[in-house]
């Protein structure tokens, strides 16, 4: 691999670890909000939000994509917003904790897709970072489980996040990144205002709720989609997908910063353990045919 192309990786994994830190710091944000307006409600206004300024940024570039990368974006919106949707009527019936384990099993489901879709071979290393990951995610987020309606509708988004993951590593190039974000946008704005019908969206009840809402819009949403779209043009699905495993991780320790929650040992060693397999991860051959194809929640 190239010298350029080293940089590109480094800079893309560095871009996927921002963009997990951003949406790690709205889990404290979103709780406080969700218990003040209907989920559908806030996710259709942060969304539109989001899709607005992008349309403004970047239509120029949507007049010059084709119709195939229009299909594409469509494509992938759906999933995404699908998965928005499905992941947070789970949590109206399970825990957060349980919800934050289950959907980051995406982590599986990314190489399993990869391997089933694009026949893709993986090295027996990134296996075991898989499995550091997951490990990981568990000790981060488990108390206890139970299989539950709560449970299957995010492990299904979980199955979608994955499914996004490696449509967007397939289909994301450094040259469409403006417009294939924005379309993604788009529709995802379009799925969360259907899912509001009839009555269509509340707005926020505040100044703060407002505020908030700015912030996941802009930066968690816009921001965290643009820097996705351009970090998946140069990283292989997989170890996309065990770099954003990093989001637990920041999500606890902002919940521990900002919220009410004390450091505990499952953290420290749930941590370790995801930052091993991101370790891991960078050490399998570049030369392999898998790491050559490099191409790409959250959370709600």
């Amino acid at each position: 691999m190239s010298a350029e192309n080293s940089r590109s990786t480094a800079l893309a994994t560095f871009g996927l670890i921002s963009v997990t830190a951003i949406w790690g710091s709205t889990f404290f944000l979103i709780k406080d909000l969700v218990a003040r307006m209907p989920v559908a409600d806030f996710l259709a206004v942060r969304f539109v939000i989001a899709a607005l300024v992008m349309l403004a940024l970047f239509h120029r570039h949507l007049l010059r994509l084709g119709r195939r990368e229009w299909l594409q974006g469509i494509a992938l919106g759906a999933v995404y917003g699908i998965a928005q949707l499905l992941q947070t009527s789970g949590l109206e019936h399970t825990s957060a904790s349980i919800s934050g384990f289950v959907t980051g099993m995406y982590v599986v489901f990314t190489p399993l897709l990869g391997t089933v879709l694009l026949r893709q071979r993986l090295p027996s290393i990134t296996w075991i970072a898989v499995l550091l990951s997951v490990g990981g995610l568990g000790l981060l987020a488990l108390h206890g489980f139970s299989i539950g309606y709560g449970v299957w509708l995010t492990l299904i988004s979980a199955a979608l996040y994955g499914l996004h993951i490696v449509g967007l590593g397939t289909w994301s190039r450094p040259g469409n990144v403006f417009a294939l974000s924005s379309v993604q946008m788009l529709v995802i704005a379009i799925i969360c205002l259907l899912a509001t019908l009839p009555s269509g969206p509340s707005l926020p009840p505040d100044h703060g709720a407002w505020a908030a809402v700015v912030y996941m819009a802009l930066a968690a949403g816009a921001g965290a989609m643009l820097v996705q779209t351009w970090a998946q043009a140069h990283l292989s699905p997989t170890r996309a997908a065990i770099v954003m495993t990093m989001e637990p991780v920041f999500a606890a320790g902002f919940a521990v910063t900002f919220g009410n929650d004390a450091l505990t040992w499952r953290m420290v060693v749930g941590g370790a353990l995801v930052l091993a397999a991101m370790y891991l991860v960078e050490l399998v051959p570049r030369g392999t045919a898998a790491v050559q194809a490099e191409g790409l929640h959250h959370e709600v």
